[in-house]
């Protein structure tokens, strides 16, 4: 779509945090163009944090924001919802520091977006096109954006689990892919770290209804929603990182057993290096082709 869009109405949703165990809600309120991804803190004066990766705060085992001390915790599953579904400008209102986790994966995000509905605005969207590649690495671990005509995500996972093992997740990122590929793939954990990560002040709300808990050579709360789940969570932790750029994505990312780490240095680099992408207001190859068939659909049937 060529156009900027927002939500139509107002919808809210609560829980608890993933990690805190507070309970929180909600609110997805329609925003201006131009607005970008904005969090207000409802409890804090509607303190406004910004979804951008001059804002992220934290990448343990989630990512987080903060501005002047605020902080908006575990953001992923959320931003990746908005960014795949094309959501350009939002205010995200939440009571509480951290993201209600409900299920464990973004598709109660989906279908709150489906009952909010989708607005186009008057303002024309804004893509940044990468045009030269960039490549970070730690180790056996790296993360590659590369020039491509609409937005591409290639996800490696390798975990030593007889239930997860190496899996590979590659997709064009729309809405109906995300929803229909990656939306409902949940968080998940193992058994082993549990005691450890709340004693670090993580996965205090953690539950067999949020997310996937893995035993030594087992799944305690199966069945899984697709074969490689864990890998498909991945790659929709990665889209919700790449979302803190600010701007709708064409580029190729590959990421071989990286994290929100990698992810967000990712994104810094590429945003401080303007050699490396433009702004443009044209729109992909795949949604012009989507807009014409619906055109043609539309001539064939008057």
């Amino acid at each position: 779509m060529p156009f900027q869009t927002t939500i139509e109405r107002p919808v809210e949703t609560h829980g608890v945090g993933l990690h805190t165990a507070v309970k929180g809600r909600l609110r997805l309120a329609p925003a201006p163009p131009d607005t970008g991804i904005v969090f207000r803190r409802t409890d804090l004066d509607n303190f406004p944090v910004e979804a951008q990766v001059r804002n992220v705060a934290r990448v343990s085992y989630a990512t987080s924001l903060m501005k002047k001390g605020v902080l908006i915790s575990t953001t992923e599953h959320l931003l990746a919802a908005l960014y795949s579904c094309g959501v350009d400008n939002i205010y995200l209102d939440l009571d509480a520091l951290e993201v209600p986790i409900l299920d464990g994966s973004s598709q109660p995000f989906v279908e709150l977006l489906a009952q909010a509905g989708i607005r186009r605005q008057r303002r024309r969207r804004r893509y940044l096109r990468v045009v030269r590649p960039l490549e970070v690495a730690e180790g056996d671990r790296r993360i590659g954006i590369y020039p491509a005509e609409d937005f591409q995500v290639r996800c490696f996972v390798d975990f030593a689990h007889p239930q997860i093992g190496r899996q590979t997740v590659e997709l064009r990122v729309n809405r109906e892919t995300f929803s229909s590929l990656l939306a409902r793939a949940r968080t998940f954990g193992f058994m082993h770290e549990v005691e450890w990560l709340r004693a670090q002040g993580l996965a205090r709300g953690g539950s067999l209804e949020n997310a996937i808990v893995l035993t030594h050579d087992g799944i305690l709360n199966g069945p899984l929603r697709y074969p490689d789940e864990f890998g498909r969570h991945k790659a929709l932790d990665l889209i919700g990182d790449l979302a803190l750029l600010g701007r709708p994505l064409r580029a190729r990312v590959e990421a071989h057993k990286a994290g929100h780490a990698l992810h967000t240095q990712l994104v810094t680099r590429l945003l401080a290096d303007p050699s490396l992408w433009e702004e443009t207001s044209a729109e992909p190859a795949s949604e012009r082709a989507v807009a014409q068939a619906a055109a043609a659909n539309l001539l064939a049937s008057d």
